[in-house]
């Protein structure tokens, strides 16, 4: 079974593939490293809520939309 990290990492990539973003671009509208973005879309750190909460932001989804999803039944 995934853990939490890697199952919010994934669904931020999901998110941010259907946009047809960069993680640059999102990295950039959230406020934060594009390396950062890169840890936490691969599961290697924790996510503060608000750290989830500017990606969110950079993505334009809200936390019900992102977590509202086919992803984290199983969580």
């Amino acid at each position: 079974m995934e853990n939490i990290k890697q199952k919010i990492g994934d669904r931020i990539k999901e998110v941010r593939v259907e946009k047809k973003l960069s993680q640059e671009a999102v990295a950039f509208n959230a406020g934060i490293e594009r390396s950062f973005m890169t840890h936490i879309e691969k599961g290697r750190r924790n996510v503060s809520i608000e750290t989830l909460k500017k990606v969110l932001t950079g993505l334009e989804i809200s936390f019900s939309d992102f977590f509202n999803s086919n992803f984290f039944k199983n969580v």
